[in-house]
């Protein structure tokens, strides 16, 4: 970032954090855009003491435009805390009582036939942008490895190997990077539309997932596609209730897997360790949200979320 992007008495330090971020792997322009607003609101009203006045009273200005979602607060709570780190010790760190009550959002469940009919809309996608070939790749990618939207979006040709086959999903959510297997199936779709890509921008594009511009795919780009092939596989969306999104191949992909294991009498909490780590989860208590995603498994498995234990052995597992 360069100097002129922050003109407040912040402005160093801010070019400063947002340096020392970028180089933890931490290149989010959504973090920037907030720093920008904070800086300008500093600017505007020439605060220069980073105290509990200004960071709460640019809060609560933000407030009256963000709607309920205050996910942002925690970049200028983080600065705060880089600000004690490096001595500035009366920097004031935003208290923890603005923070938003967790809601965490309901998923559709995907049928097995509503999946069917997806995919072979998918395949049949009339567009002349790289969706045409590559749709199928990348849904079934958030299918069959229950790899985040972002990841899917992030994914560089040279972390994908064809050869192995596996891919590498690196400086993921909370910096938890992870190389995935995947099926003989899987490989064949996605060398596919490596090889159609390859052929229209070239064998040195730099990611897997392009727009017609031979740029990384936007979440506006997927969430507009996955509605297109919904709509043209002549699949309903319920009214009034919870209606389907890309990330719901996510949730699929575990709710399928605790079933599944269910169902062939395998010890579920024993796997749960695997399937957090499979899915790029903090903690096994991230996973326990799926146990609550299926009905049917709901009856059988509450008592794993409700005991509050961790089937994780003392060590191993970090």
């Amino acid at each position: 970032m360069s100097g002129p992007d922050f003109t407040s008495a912040f402005g160093s330090r801010l070019d400063e954090y947002v340096e020392f971020k970028r180089a933890m792997g931490f290149n989010g322009a959504s973090r920037i855009w907030y720093l920008r607003r904070f800086d300008a609101y500093c600017a505007e009203h020439a605060l220069g003491i980073f105290d509990q006045e200004t960071v709460e009273g640019w809060v609560t200005a933000q407030l009256a435009t963000s709607g309920r979602y205050r996910s942002w607060m925690s970049y200028i709570r983080d600065f705060g805390r880089w600000l004690r780190a490096r001595g500035q010790t009366d920097a004031y760190v935003l208290s923890d009582q603005w923070k938003a009550r967790f809601v965490p959002a309901h998923p559709y469940l995907l049928t097995q036939r509503e999946i069917e009919a997806f995919f072979s809309a998918a395949a049949q996608l009339d567009t002349s942008s790289p969706w045409r070939w590559q749709a199928v790749a990348f849904f079934a990618l958030m299918h069959s490895c229950g790899i985040r939207t972002c990841e899917a979006r992030g994914l560089l040709a040279e972390h994908v190997d064809l050869s192995s086959p596996h891919i590498d999903v690196l400086w993921s959510k909370g910096n938890r990077s992870r190389r995935l297997p995947v099926t003989d199936d899987l490989t064949e779709v996605l060398a596919a539309c490596n090889d159609a890509s390859s052929s229209r921008f070239g064998q040195s594009r730099k990611s897997f997932f392009v727009s017609s511009t031979g740029n990384p795919v936007t979440p506006a780009a997927v969430g507009v596609t996955f509605n297109r092939i919904w709509d043209e596989a002549g699949l309903a969306r319920p009214a009034g209730a919870q209606r389907p999104r890309p990330y719901d191949f996510r949730h699929h992909f575990a709710y399928a897997n605790l079933e599944r294991w269910m169902a062939q009498g395998i010890d579920v909490a024993a796997m749960l360790p695997y399937l957090s780590t499979y899915m790029g989860h903090g903690s096994v208590d991230s996973t326990y949200y799926y146990v609550h995603t299926s009905p049917d498994f709901m009856d059988s498995y509450a008592h794993i979320t409700a005991e509050g234990g961790s089937p994780l052995p003392e060590v191993g597992f970090e």
